[in-house]
């Protein structure tokens, strides 16, 4: 059975991505998660999510904004390196965006936490 693409048909998976992050950048959460699977999943330095819902929620929380460096493309697989503020800190981040019927399905994400856990102790 074909899944349809419905989140933005006739845009290639790097602008579906740059135009996902984009909207989380507005703090446009309900029109971003047009781009994702409802069943995706999120694999990050400081923990998983499963599901759209569960990952939208905590973003909505953390209200990251990104700033895009670089984005390479392989088919279905989209690379970004980004800055984001975190906790008063930028950042360096490598996003890692698997497509599937022209949606995100999944999202893995890594970067150097230790600025982040020094203001922890």
């Amino acid at each position: 059975m074909e899944t349809k693409d419905i989140a933005a048909p006739g845009i290639k998976n790097k602008e579906k991505v740059l135009a996902f992050l984009k909207l989380v950048n507005a703090q446009d959460f309900r029109q971003a998660k047009e781009y994702a699977s409802s069943n995706l999943t999120f694999k990050g330095v400081m923990g998983t999510r499963n599901g759209a819902d569960d990952y939208f929620r905590d973003l909505e929380k953390m209200q990251l904004h990104y700033d895009i460096k670089k984005v390479f493309v392989d088919h279905d697989d989209v690379c970004v390196f980004y800055d984001i503020k975190m906790s008063g800190k930028v950042i360096f981040c490598c996003g890692w965006y698997e497509l599937e019927h022209g949606k995100i399905r999944s999202i893995r994400v890594v970067f150097d936490p230790r600025p982040l856990l020094e203001d922890a102790q």
